[in-house]
């Protein structure tokens, strides 16, 4: 198998943000709700830090129809500001997201799949 490891960089969100429609790995804090919570949630209530990949976005309208400005959605649709901007979730840091492992790339398509895969293995092309 190839080197699968990667060097995370993070960014201090209150310095910069990222490229509208980036995708990203998000730092976020906040607080479980207190209220309404199960008996078995043993994190009712206290504050939390947490990654999540997320795109960040210029301007997104969500279900509801408001439109949020320079901000993070994760795959729920959920909507978290840089942090210091009013908002119960907010996002301290990002990261960009490593490429494939053994690629350059995000994203294959195709033909590229399987050998990228074998090399990402380690292995000999079969076909």
């Amino acid at each position: 198998m190839t080197n699968p490891s990667t060097v995370v960089s993070w960014v201090d969100a209150r310095e910069t943000l990222p490229r509208s429609g980036t995708p990203v790995a998000a730092a976020i804090t906040g607080r479980y709700p207190a209220d309404g919570a199960a008996e078995s949630d043993t994190a009712s209530g206290e504050e939390f830090w947490l990654v999540r990949p997320m795109v960040f976005t210029a301007v997104h309208r969500s279900a509801d129809g408001a439109e949020h400005r320079d901000c993070f959605v994760d795959s729920d649709g959920v909507v978290r500001l840089p942090y210091g901007l009013p908002s119960e979730e907010t996002v301290t840091h990002w990261a960009a997201l490593p490429t494939l492992p053994g690629a350059s790339t995000h994203m294959l398509l195709g033909e590229g799949v399987r050998p990228a895969l074998e090399h990402a293995w380690g292995a000999r092309s079969t076909t």
